[in-house]
């Protein structure tokens, strides 16, 4: 049935877009905590056939707002696209749920990699896991290169668009080809101490040069487990007491559900799922003791407490259907900085300077040597789909390992590969938070976090939700251009610390 364009209702198909969301959300939720879906995936769209066709989303052209008519089509394609996929993706996921590596008597599974490489393995057991993970990888290429190979047909033949790049931009708005620019002009800025310091600290850890390591003993690295028995924290939980001077209770806060307990059932990648704004939004994670449990919850409250917080009465289309979410990384981002922040480590741990000295100093180079990894990654996927190929693993290797100093597999490249250039959000989030942080300090003073007007302050910002984009936002809220220069800032103060020494002892703190 070829849908015209008069009889297009922008508010119902922003229901039904919705309507699907909530769907797919509750069923990735259920698998996330290890339990089996209610339903099959091919039932969720159940009733929305008639929505789901190339002429409906080409009909949407009539939407007369501007950015609803953007987030509804966005939302069709979301699941026009889904729904194409479903069949590849389940195929897909089978094999990858059994495929492990098999390490000294261990079967490491693919789900578990990064959290044995960070408290399980040893610096044998992860070259181990290297050499093991290589075939695993060419096993499973090809389901990858199917699964990508229809993700660009759909888009170019069916759905029109000019590439994958131009399918992205359309949807997000960024303008890649400058932020492509942009990241690595900052990496360039932060080359000159970068590769000195993480070899100093490699050094310190493993008493192996920067050269000779992994990407799976960069995990290890950036857990920051080497000080994990300074953290005095047992139970993550119980950080969620410093919220109550800003009026918040995390743990008993409507509509925000936090399941962050130890089950082995459930996935070991920490995820905020948003089901519906702001009345149920999950957090989930699978604690693992130490630092990187703190910042985890942290990062994922960010997530959280910005949608609940969200203003209600926001029309449906702004509150619930965005099509970018780097503004959520800016919030995830702040909380996760501040948990290892001086003035939290003063006031919720009670640390000696010498303790918060040194996990301030690690904290801020491990946030470096990560931006850096999605810079890269970055880097690499525009490059792949710009030249028009994603088959060739050989390039993104050698990216990565220049951009962070760490070995990267050329045959694990797709399966390092985010949909959408989510990685580039993650470098915009990371800017905001800088010119975020800069603003808060300017105008609270440098224990900003601590102040009951912080809280205020954020929870207006909070309410905004989604509605704008980011470079809108900052603007509106007084805040000035979305630029590195705050971030910038940072590093060269990080930097100005560095100069000295990274490997003076730390260990024997």
């Amino acid at each position: 049935m070829i849908y015209r364009a008069p009889e297009i209702r922008s508010d119902q198909l922003a229901i039904a877009v919705h309507t699907l969301n909530r769907r797919w959300g509750k069923h990735a939720l259920a698998i996330w905590q290890g339990h089996r879906p209610a339903a099959s995936p091919e039932l969720i769209y159940n009733g929305f056939e008639s929505v789901l066709t190339p002429e409906m989303i080409a009909a949407t052209e009539t939407i007369p707002d501007s950015s609803h008519r953007l987030r509804i089509r966005h939302g069709l394609i979301d699941h026009y696209l889904q729904r194409e996929l479903m069949p590849h993706e389940t195929e897909m996921q089978a094999w990858s749920r059994g495929a492990a590596a098999h390490v000294d008597g261990e079967k490491i599974y693919f789900r578990d990699i990064i959290p044995w490489c960070q408290k399980s393995s040893t610096l044998a057991k992860r070259q181990k896991l290297q050499q093991e993970t290589s075939p695993l990888c060419k096993l499973l290429r090809p389901f990858a290169v199917n699964y990508w190979d229809i993700v660009l047909k759909t888009l170019t033949n069916t759905l029109g668009f000019d590439g994958y790049i131009n399918y992205c931009q359309s949807k997000k708005g960024i303008d890649y080809h400058h932020l492509y620019q942009l990241t690595q002009q900052m990496v360039h800025h932060t080359d000159g101490f970068y590769y000195n310091a993480m070899e100093a600290w490699c050094q310190d850890r493993f008493r192996v040069p920067l050269d000779h390591l992994t990407r799976f003993d960069a995990m290890n690295l950036l857990s920051l487990s080497q000080w994990d028995h300074l953290c005095p924290v047992d139970h993550v939980e119980t950080t969620l007491d410093f919220f109550n001077r800003w009026e918040i209770d995390p743990a008993h806060h409507p509509g925000l559900y936090l399941d962050i307990d130890a089950s082995p059932a459930k996935s070991a990648q920490a995820i905020t799922m948003i089901i519906a704004i702001p009345d149920e939004i999950h957090l989930l994670m699978r604690p693992e003791g130490g630092w990187g449990d703190l910042e985890t919850l942290w990062h994922e409250l960010g997530h959280g407490l910005s949608a609940v917080f969200t203003d209600p009465s926001l029309p449906l289309v702004d509150r619930e259907l965005a099509t970018a979410f780097n503004l959520s990384e800016v919030y995830a981002f702040l909380l996760q900085r501040m948990v290892l922040s001086r003035p939290v480590l003063e006031a919720l741990m009670d640390l000696p300077e010498s303790v918060i000295d040194t996990i301030g100093l690690y904290k801020d180079l491990k946030d470096l040597s990560v931006f850096r990894r999605y810079a890269a990654k970055f880097i690499s996927e525009y490059e792949m789909f710009r030249d028009g190929d994603i088959s060739d693993g050989v390039p993104y290797a050698d990216t990565m390992a220049r951009i962070t100093g760490f070995y990267h597999q050329p045959e694990s490249h797709l399966f390092d590969l985010v949909p959408e250039f989510y990685c580039a959000d993650y470098l915009l989030g990371w800017i905001g938070e800088a010119l975020l942080e800069q603003y808060l300090q300017t105008h609270l003073g440098r224990y900003w976090c601590m102040t009951e007007r912080a809280g205020k302050w954020l929870k207006g910002l909070w309410q905004q939700g989604n509605q704008l984009d980011i470079d809108s936002f900052f603007r509106k809220n007084d805040m000035g251009e979305l630029a590195p220069t705050a971030l910038l800032n940072r590093w060269d103060r990080l930097s100005g610390r560095i100069s000295t020494t990274v490997s003076g002892s730390p260990s024997n703190v």
